[in-house]
Formats: structure tokens, C-alpha cells, sequence
């Protein structure tokens, strides 16, 4: 789609939030605010920004940046964006952090969440990995201390056994599913970032299982997750000796994560 009858940076907000009201997105005011602000005042680009969110790319890597607990986060073209359904479990990985102690997460994407718990515990030590190497130079450049590859493959084994929190928004989408998910998502994000296996629950049961190699006893493990997917983990968390599972809900009363305990 080409722009050229949409408002430039003379209309005001009002103008660019009915067109992109129209185009069907819910936060119209805000991103009209927001492609305002990265325009500062240039119609031609403007004109470019709005153009390149009319076809479904996302906000944040037009602008740069995305907001996440209320500190903005750096998020590159190519990297996974976070979303405002994780803030709940970045927040609960906060509370179970020791103002001193150490946490990991895993599948960081842009290093959101690993950005809010070292911002929240200063003194604590945080780490994170991802697969994809764009979105280890984007955590990088967000001041997180983030190691390319698999899970935990590249952790240093020092931390075994010494880790408090291992929290992570692992993918988790079925993949007999994943044809539900937004037209534009995967125009723009990697199906990788999201296909969770048969079930969508193969990746997190890895997790499960490594995380008993890092994490402490009495630490804790918070994952999102959707659906019945904490009542088809029972046996495992079980089996493996973590104790007290409890379901993280957003406003709505949706099942966000799990948040559990491994055994003393």
C-alpha cells in the first residue's frame, strides 16, 4: 500500500489515528503518537513509517523500540517482540529474585524481560541465551548478558546448580496451530519464535528438564504457556520434583504461565 493520500505530519494525530483506526489497529491514538514522534515532523517520512505499518510490520522495529514494564526496550528488525501478556511474568520473576542472587532467560528474544530483572535487582547477576544470533546482538545492545544458541547449551557451567530464577517465554504454540495466529505474524516474525511441537508442549518440557541442571533447590521456574498446557505438564513437574505450580492470569483471567518451585 502506498500512502499518498493519508495524512502528513501537518494533520496532527487526529487525522493518522482514524487512518489507522481504520486499517483495524486497536492502539490507533498510541502508535499514531508514537510514528508522530519518530517523523519529527518530516511528511516524507512519516509518509514511509505509516506505510510500512500498513502492511502489518511491527511497530516496534519501525520505531526501534517497544515499551516493556515501562522501560523501552530496543527491538531490532528480525527480532522476536515482546509482548504486554509477558510484563506479568517478568514481574513475578522479579518478586522471586533475591535482591543478590542470579536468574536466567531463556529464549530472550530483544532481552526483555532479562532487561526488567536486572533493572528491578541491580545487584543480581542475569543471563540469557537465544537461538537466534540477531536477537543476541539485539539483548546485547539492551545491556543484557546474553550467549547465542540452544536453551541452556551455552550457559556457563558455573551457574549449575546456582540459579534462582529461570524464567523464559519459550515457544508454545501448537503447531497444528499456528494457521490461527495473525496473517501478518509470520510475514514478519519467524515461525520459530512460536512453534512449540504437536501439542506446543515440547519445547517446554525441555525446559523442565534442563533447567534441573542450573537451578537451586527452593528456586523457582516461570514459564508462559496458554490453554491446558499447565494441566498437560502436571506429571512432568511431578516426576521431576517441582513443587507448588500455581497458574499466572492476566486481567482477563486468562492462563498466561506457571509459576513452580524445584523440591528441597
Amino acid at each position: 500500500m502506498v500512502v499518498t493520500d493519508g495524512p502528513d505530519a501537518t494533520d496532527g494525530p487526529d487525522a493518522l489515528t482514524a487512518l489507522l483506526a481504520g486499517a483495524g489497529f486497536v492502539a490507533a491514538e498510541d502508535e499514531a503518537r508514537e510514528l508522530l514522534g519518530q517523523a519529527h515532523g518530516d511528511p516524507e517520512v512519516l509518509g514511509s513509517l505509516v506505510e510500512r505499518r500498513m502492511t502489518g510490520e511491527p511497530l516496534a522495529w519501525i520505531i526501534g523500540s517497544s515499551s516493556f514494564c515501562g522501560v523501552q526496550i530496543q527491538v531490532d528488525p528480525g527480532v522476536y517482540v515482546p509482548r504486554w501478556q509477558s510484563e506479568p511474568l517478568a514481574l513475578r520473576a522479579v518478586e522471586r529474585l533475591p535482591p543478590h542472587g542470579s536468574a536466567i532467560d531463556v529464549c530472550t528474544g530483544a532481552g526483555a524481560i532479562a532487561k526488567i530483572l536486572a533493572t528491578r535487582r541491580p545487584d543480581a547477576r542475569v543471563v540469557a541465551t537465544d537461538l537466534d544470533e540477531r536477537a543476541v546482538a539485539c539483548a546485547s545492545s539492551n545491556g543484557v548478558e546474553c550467549y547465542p544458541g540452544d536453551l541452556f547449551a551455552p550457559l556457563p557451567r558455573r551457574l549449575e546448580r546456582e540459579v534462582d530464577v529461570v524464567v523464559g517465554v519459550v515457544p508454545y504454540v501448537p503447531t497444528e496451530a499456528l494457521g490461527y495466529l495473525a496473517r501478518d505474524t509470520f510475514e514478519f516474525e519467524s515461525s520459530l519464535s512460536f512453534d512449540g511441537g504437536p501439542g506446543g508442549t515440547q519445547i517446554l518440557r525441555r525446559v523442565l528438564v534442563d533447567t534441573l541442571r542450573f537451578l537451586k533447590r527452593g528456586g523457582a521456574l516461570l514459564l508462559e504457556l496458554g490453554g491446558e498446557q499447565a494441566d498437560e505438564l502436571a506429571d512432568d513437574l511431578h516426576v521431576l520434583g517441582y513443587t507448588d505450580p500455581s497458574l499466572l492470569r492476566d486481567e482477563d483471567g486468562d492462563v498466561r504461565g506457571i509459576e513452580t518451585t524445584l523440591g528441597h
